[in-house]
């Protein structure tokens, strides 16, 4: 643990003090990334740098609930439009129309979520269309 500063003693000599010390210790030895230089060094200030650099090395990431439910949207309709039976075809709509459903009572966090319940039927029609049912 750090010591307290003495009475008396400049906080520049006593700080010089202590990294003298622990280089001496060899505390300063083999660090990662020594002889290297700082990352991001040339872009512009950003004061979440740390939770982005964070997020991306434990490949996270962050989306407003409604940009999330947009994507679902998006994939749910690929899904059915792949889908291997209309039952499943439905199953799958009807899964994501609740969630929009229950966006639209509640609004989520984030930019409008301009979606509307997939029409079922429609999408089964045409479903059915191209799978020459």
């Amino acid at each position: 643990m750090t010591e307290r500063k003495p009475p008396g003693v400049t906080f520049e000599s006593w700080i010089d003090k202590q990294i003298r010390e622990a280089t001496e210790r060899g505390d300063f030895a083999d660090l990662p990334g020594a002889g290297k230089p700082l990352p991001h060094l040339d872009q512009p200030y950003d004061e979440l740098w740390w939770i982005k650099d964070k997020m991306s090395r434990e490949n996270l990431s962050y989306l407003p609930p409604t940009l999330v439910l947009r994507k679902e949207a998006e994939d749910a309709l690929e899904a059915a439009s792949n889908a291997p039976t209309e039952a499943s075809l439905r199953r799958i709509l009807t899964a994501v129309n609740e969630r929009i459903r229950a966006a639209l009572h509640t609004p989520l966090e984030g930019p409008p979520l301009n979606l509307t319940p997939f029409d079922i039927d429609e999408v089964a029609r045409e479903w059915r269309t191209r799978h020459g049912s």
